[in-house]
């Protein structure tokens, strides 16, 4: 049986003190600490008698707790201060896995390490990369075309990285040259242009004939009246549609192959459907063998599987070429930027009327 001594709150990192009996009924002193992320006990000494000079006073025990846990700490600091930048990097990745980090994060980081900060940095000591360092980095970005905004966010993960390095449970660095660097301006941002209803109506229209014409009439239309991303729309369920509250209910993303939780806190959200798109997701679900309430909105039409986006993007700009609008239009933009509320006051189809009375 043990019991602790001093139950006042000790401050971050100092470790903490003991009393256990031995086998024999005597009272040791031991020590608790964090080193490198694993908890460390070491055996202290037997605590002194009151009255007697043998053992250790509370005092002297403190004493021996502080010169065991710098002794503990050197060799691991020493080997930590040698860390190259391409070794702190696989630590900091490692570390982000076993938070829990959504894929999406951890193919980020792997991709800026691998791209950029393993093949110009990573063979150097993490420790002795300064400012001018960063600002070569920088430097180079900015010669191969790398914008202004995406900088500044691979810097911040170079940055996360040596803030994990210097966190007190590991103390591995004595600094952070990203604190002290002048990070370039945010690009300005061009004026947002709102598709028109007749544009949009111009990219339904011109969707692709063939087997995926009645998904991706609805798939645009849903992706203009709703701000949806791609990969929402991708796993959007049936179940997911409200047809009596004439809402969409954003629960899940489709990223890198899997189906995730949406890309922030605020990507849970219910969207309001307008009549307009109501009937075309009504037609979709008429056209469809793949209506179950857990079957994709948007799955492949043959299988029901999530659809490839490649296959997706090139139908998507062949229909932008025949509404004769701009080619490069981003997926995301077109989805992102379009506010249509005269197809509020569009009237649903007799079907849609039916389907909401057979969901109710």
């Amino acid at each position: 049986m043990s019991s602790i001594e001093g139950t006042g709150r000790r401050s971050y990192g100092t470790g903490s003190l003991e009393v256990r009996q031995d086998g024999r009924g005597r009272e040791v002193w031991y020590g608790r600490w964090h080193a490198n992320g694993r908890r460390v006990k070491r055996r202290i000494g037997p605590k002194r008698t009151p009255g007697e000079r043998d053992g250790f006073t509370r005092a002297q025990a403190e004493a021996a707790l502080r010169r065991l846990m710098a002794a503990e700490a050197q060799p691991e600091v020493a080997a930590a201060r040698s860390l190259t930048v391409a070794e702190l990097g696989e630590s900091y990745q490692q570390h982000l896995e076993r938070l829990g980090r959504k894929r999406t994060t951890l193919a980020s980081v792997e991709s800026v390490r691998r791209i950029w900060f393993d093949p110009i940095l990573g063979d150097r000591q993490a420790s002795a990369i300064c400012v001018q360092d960063m600002e070569d980095l920088m430097r180079t970005m900015r010669k191969t075309g790398v914008g202004s905004k995406t900088i500044r966010n691979y810097i911040g993960t170079l940055s996360a990285m040596y803030r994990y390095a210097r966190h007190p449970r590991r103390a591995w660095l004595p600094m952070n040259p990203c604190e002290a660097l002048e990070l370039p301006p945010a690009d300005a941002h061009a004026e947002i242009r709102f598709l028109t209803l007749v544009e949009v109506e111009a990219v339904v229209s011109a969707a692709v004939e063939g087997d995926y014409h009645d998904l991706d009439r609805a798939l645009y239309l849903t992706a203009a009246t709703t701000g949806l991303r791609q990969g929402e729309l991708i796993a959007l369920q049936w179940s997911d549609v409200d047809w009596s509250a004439q809402r969409i209910r954003v629960r899940r993303n489709h990223v890198l192959g899997e189906f995730d939780t949406p890309k922030s806190r605020r990507g849970s959200r219910s969207v309001p459907m307008t009549r307009r798109l109501a009937g075309e997701l009504d037609r979709l679900a008429q056209a469809s063998r793949w209506t179950e309430d857990d079957d994709l909105v948007f799955g492949d039409p043959h299988t029901g599987l999530p659809l490839a986006r490649g296959r997706l993007m090139r139908r998507y700009r062949q229909a932008l070429v025949a509404a004769q609008l701009d080619p490069t239009t981003r997926f995301h933009d077109y989805a992102d930027v379009f506010v249509m509320p005269t197809l509020l006051r569009r009237s649903c189809s007799g079907r849609f009327w039916g389907r909401c009375r057979r969901h109710n």
